[in-house]
């Protein structure tokens, strides 16, 4: 089980560890510094954090021994001259980098390579750990992009990439909102998936299409490759067929709303949400913070409460911001409110490690 976690919040990367049988905070990296997510690469040890410094643009940094040294962020291709794209305010369309949204690392036989999905939504990968990136130009001139809008955030955002652990070519993302896209080829074609979701915001000839769907996240089983996860704007769905086809879940209490998800790595049928009310609230329902979880590939969910704040509680968790260790036994979140809570029991019971931390945007184990 993993003893650190990065917490990347709105004023700086907070390191949590565990030691003598308690967690806190252990030091502080960008301090006052707006760090969006990280990655941690078991291929290498080396962690990647991404930096929104807003007017001076997005920079991306890479642990070393030493500390952390700056290395590329991605940068889209020259915009075609003549060509115009408006985004979903009908503004023009900027090819530059607004934001990273994901990050993944590649499959142990490409031990260079990572994935990066950005805001206006698209695809990045290196080949050598970061130095250089590129745009996978297949999505980003695939003649569908252009269907893609922003979600709660003006611009699509590419924001979940799994590779599959059985084929690194094997790629699949999600996007905000653009739906569930999939490669065989390590991204040199890409195929929309995900029938079989509903976005009830759409009108009705166009609610179940797969590209109008406003995926919030996207997880798949390590050990059972075949089943994915997702909460979605419009609810929980979940997939046995490698994302072709999805089913929704349905009365779900408190909510079927929310942001993130996490699977567990050999049991397909055991997942965690945190619930919330949907759209003009966005905060716990009733003011209780919880989490819920399915061991029986949702045809039931425990609400787990023991630990997390029952009154007066309007933590929002981001899509990000909640973990679960390679294990499949710790979990840790963190909450727009500056709340951080780890539970050593896949949820039964949680431990408050701070409440006063900055808006945490991401949260993950190293």
């Amino acid at each position: 089980m993993s003893d650190k976690i990065l917490v990347s919040t709105r004023k700086g990367l907070f390191h949590v560890a565990r030691k003598s049988g308690a967690w806190g905070i252990d030091h502080v990296d960008f301090l006052g510094d707006n760090v969006s997510l990280t990655l941690s690469d078991p291929r290498s040890g080396k962690s990647y954090a991404a930096l929104d410094h807003g007017h001076f643009g997005v920079k991306l940094h890479r642990s070393t021994d030493a500390g952390w040294e700056e290395i590329a962020a991605p940068v889209y291709p020259k915009k075609p001259e003549g060509l115009e794209e408006k985004d979903m305010w009908g503004r023009e369309l900027q090819w530059s980098t607004a934001r990273i949204w994901s990050f993944a690392a590649g499959g142990a036989d490409e031990p260079g390579v990572i994935w990066c999905g950005t805001q206006p939504g698209g695809l990045f990968r290196s080949t050598n750990h970061g130095d250089s990136w590129e745009i996978i130009g297949a999505l980003w001139h695939h003649p569908l992009r252009g269907k893609w809008m922003g979600g709660g955030a003006d611009l699509p955002g590419l924001h979940s990439i799994c590779v599959d652990p059985r084929d690194s070519k094997h790629v699949t993302i999600a996007v905000s909102t653009g739906g569930v896209w999939f490669t065989g080829d390590g991204g040199e074609s890409w195929s929309q998936r995900g029938e079989g979701m509903r976005a009830d915001h759409w009108p009705p000839e166009q609610m179940h299409d797969p590209i109008a769907q406003d995926v919030h996240c996207l997880v798949q089983c390590l050990g059972a490759p075949q089943r994915f996860w997702i909460q979605h704007h419009n609810g929980i769905f979940v997939s046995s067929d490698g994302a072709r086809n999805f089913t929704e879940i349905t009365g779900v209490a408190p909510s079927v709303f929310g942001f993130p998800v996490v699977v567990h790595p050999r049991e397909p049928d055991t997942a965690w949400f945190v619930p919330e009310i949907k759209d003009e609230k966005r905060i716990p329902r009733d003011g209780e913070l919880v989490v819920n979880r399915t061991r029986d590939g949702g045809r039931t969910f425990q609400t787990l409460t023991k630990g997390l704040p029952q009154s007066h509680a309007y933590d929002v968790v981001y899509r990000h911001a909640l973990a679960l260790d390679a294990g499949g036994e710790r979990l840790a979140f963190g909450s727009t409110t500056g709340g951080l809570w780890v539970s050593e029991t896949q949820g039964d019971s949680w431990t408050c490690v701070s409440h006063t931390l900055p808006p945490v945007y991401a949260v993950r184990f190293v």
